[in-house]
């Protein structure tokens, strides 16, 4: 019986190596999924009524209305399982045109941190793109 045991590597080498007899491996791998807390998703919602309200102030009778409803939609962008990166971008363009005094605001809402880790949490590419379009 020949208890002799050889492991030879080249190059780069990561994760994990067993090399012998008997040998049992356990290995947890975090794949970037960034969780969102309830107390995340609830200073959102704050987030968003504190942008309603100034845009309700803010906004002249005219676009008052289609202005608040502009901030409904993104919000219903920012949480969808899947946030909606393009619709994001089409009200923060809107607000540009229409309200460019409250763009600042819309835009200050959108890259939020929390914003950041809703994005994150829906996966790597989204993520990739969010930062392309908003940092």
């Amino acid at each position: 019986m020949n208890d002799q045991i050889k492991a030879t590597f080249h190059g780069a080498v990561s994760g994990q190596v067993a090399v012998g007899k008997g040998n049992t491996q356990r290995q947890t791998v975090k794949i970037g999924r960034t969780q969102v807390s309830q107390p995340d998703l609830n200073e959102l919602r704050q987030l968003i009524a504190q942008l309603r309200a100034c845009v309700a102030d803010e906004a002249d009778q005219e676009q008052r209305e289609v202005a608040v409803k502009r901030v409904d939609e993104l919000e219903e962008a920012i949480t969808a399982t899947k946030p909606d990166l393009t619709k994001m971008q089409s009200i923060k363009q809107w607000f540009g045109t229409h309200l460019p005094l409250l763009a600042g605001a819309v835009a200050s809402v959108i890259v939020h941190p929390i914003v950041g880790k809703l994005v994150e949490a829906a996966g790597d590419m989204i993520a990739s793109d969010f930062r392309r379009q908003f940092q």
